[in-house]
């Protein structure tokens, strides 16, 4: 890279796993500059952390198997995990308990939040089902609802839940991410993307792509921090790398493309600056983070430090920093804005990636 190309400031590396990292998300900002990041893991206990300093406020113990991925709710109060071990769990954030236990059949690769409603989730995995999960009916019927002192989770069977689109996922479901429009859900299973329309159950469009689905993201900004002018016109954007390329959707219902950017590496993850107008994926095969314009594809940086693939790239709901999920058991975090914030408070902006 040339003298004149910016360089990143130091990451912050959040150690504590011992097995890869699969996937991390962020919560929705609670207030000005409060939020969280909870990280799934392979060696079972995903992590909760402050958003903005990656500190660690506590683990979730309880998983018999590798975490896959893990999802904060929009109000932040709950976390929901899914796992090897044939189940996805529901944990309260404040407190650490487990509140609710989802049984499944077979393994539990991906689970979902809608964007506003914190008592539904929707599950998938190698039972090829997409399930959606109420657990607002359960806590008003449970006996341990009104009396908290009472730690003992609900089980919650799947015949409980309502299947939507019966038969289609012909694979593994490995990504679940709910639009906008809470009536429809979207899944990664393969190399295939399909919308489904949760009042008729029945899937309303697919889209065959390069390859298998490595990430699907839905990817956002905080009310106070969107605007017409971002990537998406204010609106969430669907970032999904396959093969060679990143696909974009935008829209309420996450179904108008906006762009595909074919690159020369694999890609393992993607991400994207809505606001800065960047990509940011994780090279596969490879260890390096790479960042590249939204308009041009030219690339503009090369994160190094990661020790292993990155599977999963996340922005915090203010845009000002992303983390990096890896095969090597680290999170780093890397900060997208000028001058100070959070542990950066101070850094000179000229400072070295090494």
């Amino acid at each position: 890279m040339g003298d004149s190309a910016p360089r990143q400031t130091v990451p912050l590396t959040c150690h504590g796993h011992s097995r890869p990292v699969p996937h991390l998300s962020f919560s929705p900002l609670e207030r000005e500059d409060t939020y969280y990041m909870i990280s799934a893991c392979k060696d079972g206990n995903p992590m909760l952390r402050d958003g903005q300093t990656g500190d660690w406020i506590g683990t979730f113990l309880g998983h018999k198997g590798a975490v896959w991925q893990a999802r904060l709710s929009p109000d932040a109060t709950t976390a929901a995990t899914a796992s090897a071990d044939f189940t996805a769990k529901v944990w309260d954030t404040h407190t650490g308990e487990l509140l609710y236990i989802l049984k499944h059949d077979h393994i539990v690769r991906a689970i979902a939040y809608p964007l506003e409603q914190s008592a539904m989730l929707a599950t998938g995995g190698f039972e090829k089902k997409l399930r959606i999960f109420d657990l607002q009916d359960r806590s008003e019927t449970s006996p341990t609802a009104s009396s908290p002192s009472v730690a003992t989770p609900i089980t919650i069977e799947t015949s409980q839940a309502f299947e939507i689109g019966e038969g289609v996922h012909k694979e593994p479901i490995k990504f679940i991410v709910w639009a906008k429009d809470p009536g429809v859900i979207i899944t990664a299973a393969g190399d295939t993307i399909r919308w489904f329309d949760l009042p008729t159950r029945r899937c309303v469009r697919e889209i065959k792509l390069e390859g298998e689905i490595k990430s699907c993201e839905l990817v956002s900004l905080a009310r106070t921090h969107s605007s017409p002018t971002d990537i998406g016109g204010g609106e969430p954007v669907l970032a999904v790398a396959a093969g060679k390329t990143a696909y974009f959707w935008g829209g309420s219902r996450a179904d108008n493309e906006l762009k595909q950017i074919k690159l020369p590496h694999g890609i393992a993850s993607v991400s994207i600056d809505l606001k800065g107008k960047k990509i940011v994926v994780g090279e596969e095969p490879g260890t390096w983070a790479r960042v590249y314009d939204w308009e041009t594809s030219k690339e503009l940086d090369v994160h190094k430090g990661h020790h292993g693939p990155i599977w999963s790239i996340a922005f915090s709901p203010d845009g000002n920093l992303y983390a990096t999920g890896s095969e090597d058991g680290t999170i780093k975090m890397w900060k997208n804005c000028e001058g100070w914030y959070g542990l950066w408070k101070g850094a000179v902006s000229g400072g070295s990636t090494d």
